[in-house]
């Protein structure tokens, strides 16, 4: 045999491995079959997209520009929020804790009498 006829049937041979490995992975996925030849391992994975130089330093002053337009935002609603508290007089507590003891004194006339 001469080195060309055994490559040929090496290659034969890989062919057919390749075809069951991934005719073995199509069963083994959770998704739905497809017809036909089943795909190759390296056309299944996706290939990721790399970002050069000049589009990461625009990624990244758009997203700097972004973040700071929210802090700028953020700081005004804690501008509001550091009004200080409302205070009711003491007067004004007595006055509402006599009403809410003279309702709940009603409300318990009503239940005695029921």
């Amino acid at each position: 045999m001469d080195i060309n006829s055994i490559l040929g049937e090496l290659r034969a041979e890989r062919d057919r491995i390749e075809h069951a490995i991934s005719a073995l992975e199509a069963v083994n996925s959770i998704g739905r079959r497809r017809a036909g030849r089943p795909p190759r391992a390296a056309a299944i994975q996706k290939k990721r997209r790399r970002l050069n130089a000049a589009a990461r330093a625009k990624l990244s002053r758009l997203l700097k520009e972004r973040w700071a337009q929210g802090k700028m935002r953020h700081g005004a609603k804690q501008a509001h929020a550091s009004k200080p508290a409302r205070r009711m007089s003491r007067v004004a507590r007595k006055k509402i804790a006599a009403a809410q003891r003279a309702r709940w004194a009603k409300v318990k006339a009503q239940r005695k009498a029921a």
